[in-house]
Formats: C-alpha cells, sequence, structure tokens
C-alpha cells in the first residue's frame, strides 16, 4: 500500500501536464475572418490609419494570408521574431526568406519591395538636406544604404565649394585595404566634378563600426594625396547598421 501511493503521487503531476499539452496542441488560431472587425489589420488600418497598427499587423496587409493553423498576424509575428525586427527582415535575401515556412516566392517579392519602398522614402527625405556641415548630415543616408549590407563597400561623396553633396560614387566591393587601394582613383570623380572636398566613407558587416588599422592607413594615404590634388578630404565615416564613427573625430590627427 505504501508503495502504490507513492506511485500514484509521481504519476499525478505527469497526468496534469499531459493534459495541459494536449489542451495547447488542441488549441486553434483564429484566422483573419474570426477576429472582431477592429481587430482585423486592413479594418483597422481603414478607420484608424496605418500609424495605429503594430508592425506584424503593417507586415500582415503586405503578406496578406497566412498559413494553415496560423494568420498572417502570427506569421508576421514569427517572421519578426526571426529575423529580431524589421532590420533583420530588410538585410534577409531572397533565398533565406524563401526557406521560411509559409512564405512563397511571390509574398517574398512583396516583403522585399516594401520594405526596398520603405528605404527608399527615407533616402529621399534626407537627400532633402544637401549641404554637408557635420557626419550627422550625412551619415542617416549611409546608413540607409550600407548600413544593411553583406559586403563592404567604399563610397566617395564630394561636395563643392558650399559643402554641397555633388554626387557619390561606390568604388571598392569587399574588403578594402590599403595595399588594394588606388588612392588616384578616389578623386577621379572629384577632379571631373570640379570639386572641393570629398567625404570617404565605408561600412563594417559586422555592424560594429569600430575602425581597423586598415581604416585609419586608407584615410592617411587620402589625406595626403588630397593635399596634392587641393581636394581637401574632410572625413572618413565608418557606417554600422545602427550607429556610425567619424574619424576626424576619433583621430584628429590624421586629418592636422
Amino acid at each position: 500500500m505504501p508503495s502504490r501511493t507513492h506511485s500514484n503521487d509521481k504519476e499525478a503531476p505527469l497526468r496534469r501536464r499531459s493534459t495541459a499539452t494536449s489542451r495547447r496542441t488542441n488549441t486553434r488560431r483564429l484566422t483573419i475572418k474570426e477576429l472582431p472587425l477592429d481587430s482585423r489589420p486592413r479594418e483597422k488600418l481603414a478607420t484608424y490609419g496605418a500609424a495605429a497598427l503594430s508592425e506584424a499587423e503593417l507586415l500582415g496587409i503586405v503578406l496578406r494570408t497566412g498559413t494553415q493553423g496560423e494568420n498572417v498576424v502570427d506569421l508576421a509575428n514569427h517572421l519578426l521574431e526571426s529575423y529580431s525586427g524589421l532590420g533583420g527582415l530588410a538585410r534577409a535575401s531572397f533565398a533565406d526568406l524563401l526557406r521560411m515556412r509559409g512564405l512563397g516566392a511571390a509574398k517574398v517579392c512583396q516583403l522585399l519591395a516594401s520594405l526596398e519602398l520603405a528605404t527608399r522614402l527615407a533616402r529621399s527625405q534626407t537627400r532633402q538636406r544637401v549641404q554637408v556641415l557635420t557626419p550627422e548630415d550625412l551619415a542617416p543616408e549611409l546608413m540607409l544604404d550600407m548600413g544593411r549590407l553583406d559586403h563592404e563597400v567604399l563610397r566617395v561623396v564630394i561636395l563643392d565649394t558650399k559643402c554641397r553633396v555633388l554626387g557619390a560614387t561606390d568604388l571598392y566591393r569587399g574588403t578594402v585595404e590599403s595595399a588594394s587601394l588606388r588612392v588616384p582613383e578616389l578623386f577621379k570623380e572629384a577632379v571631373r566634378a570640379n570639386a572641393t572636398s570629398l567625404v570617404l566613407a565605408h561600412n563594417h558587416p559586422s555592424g560594429d563600426p569600430t575602425p581597423s588599422p586598415e581604416d585609419l592607413e586608407v584615410t592617411k594615404q587620402a589625406v595626403n594625396a588630397g593635399r596634392l590634388l587641393q581636394i581637401e578630404v574632410l572625413d572618413h565615416l565608418v557606417i554600422g547598421e545602427r550607429s556610425f564613427l567619424s574619424l576626424r573625430r576619433m583621430h584628429p590627427d590624421l586629418f592636422a
């Protein structure tokens, strides 16, 4: 008798856990059509405006449909969690997203197109600020363009006498090293456009903008070459995912 009582005490918690697991497994998620009207993304947007929707609800409108047993907002939440938010989604490739459950080629195209439109809108707004007086005047657009790239890019932004942007050129893709850098190429467009100064910028795909010794060496070579050509190198910006660093601020001796 004592041993039987002891056995029942052990089995009872197991039965309770099994019953709870069964209840979770059998819980059916509501479809969008089964939700109250004011909880459906499209109806909510029409009534309250897009700003009232969560990121998952906005993403759900883009994706349009969910999967078997998962409505479109649940699918959107799963994507945001998997990629740590919109920034991670924006960095994902077509092939990466296509491997996600519930995403076919059409959905992936819709998603990437909407993210690219958002990037271009933000970029067009920053371009209204054409005069570059501080690194902060240029960095937001550069972070939009370069902060989520999976490879390194060196960009040259050329400026006129009033520090207004004349244009920008991407010169190197891959690792930017002083050994492989052809310094005259940095000034080619500046000479052609009769620019008086320029800003160098390159990204770190790791997301960490901490400059490397190579970054400092590239800057030193560029500043010295600019003096000979009478085209001032105003700064070298290192672009991370959500932040940037100005080498002029960090190492003013390089520009002295």
